[in-house]
């Protein structure tokens, strides 16, 4: 190794502080769609330079969860019914075959890691926190795409996690539907623990049509 490289690890930066600030604030609907992200209010609000902040603001564009458009500045994206559906779609063939491939190879102990994400939703679902149920749903899945022998499927899927949570976070509004989907990802846990395939796909499959039918009766009502 050249004895100029450093390669010691730096600890975590304002620029990523501030993406995981931002992305919270937007999955918690902070920003209503269409809004504006006004710069200098942001900088005062974040305790950040503009400079940092623009960082931020370029990786949250990478997610899909801004735009940022000359001469206008950063804003939400406002998503036609199309655009989600075409994301749901995805997802439902990536998450289908992860859950089946997950089932024939998951180990011991992540089979527990995945357990353990379930809990964790179990008890955001029974409380008011809307951010805890978005972040602990991604969990789960998170556990089961690193299971999935696939790693370019994984790979894939993690481009979508963002929006994916951002739609989560719309739909989970829902009265009711936190507890729905907690019996939803039981289904799917069960059938991935039973080392049944079949029955996983299936899961998978019906948890996802699921929540794209709440995703569409949230936004037909503007919550």
């Amino acid at each position: 190794m050249p004895p100029d490289l450093n390669l010691r690890v730096l600890p975590r930066t304002v620029q990523q502080e501030t993406v995981e600030k931002l992305r919270l604030a937007i999955f918690s609907g902070v920003f209503e769609p269409g809004s504006r992200l006004i710069e200098s209010q942001l900088c005062v609000q974040l305790g950040i330079s503009r400079p940092s902040l623009r960082e931020a603001l370029r990786s949250l564009a990478a997610e899909r969860l801004i735009d940022i458009v000359p001469n206008r500045g950063p804003s939400i994206p406002t998503l036609t019914w199309e655009e989600v559906t075409a994301i749901y779609e995805v997802r439902e063939l990536l998450e289908v075959e992860a859950a089946g491939r997950c089932s024939q190879m998951i180990s011991a102990e992540q089979l527990q890691a995945l357990e353990n994400t379930l809990h964790a939703f179990e008890k955001a679902a029974s409380s008011k926190d809307s951010l805890a149920r978005v972040t602990t749903a991604a969990d789960f899945y998170s556990v089961i795409l690193a299971n999935c022998g696939n790693p370019i499927l994984e790979e894939i899927h993690r481009g979508l996690v963002a929006r994916i949570s951002l739609f989560r976070s719309r739909s989970m509004s829902l009265e009711g539907r936190a507890v729905s989907s907690l019996a939803e990802m039981k289904e799917i846990y069960d059938a991935i623990a039973a080392g049944d395939e079949k029955a996983a796909r299936k899961a998978a499959g019906k948890h996802i049509l699921e929540a794209m039918a709440a995703t569409k009766r949230s936004m037909d009502s503007g919550s």
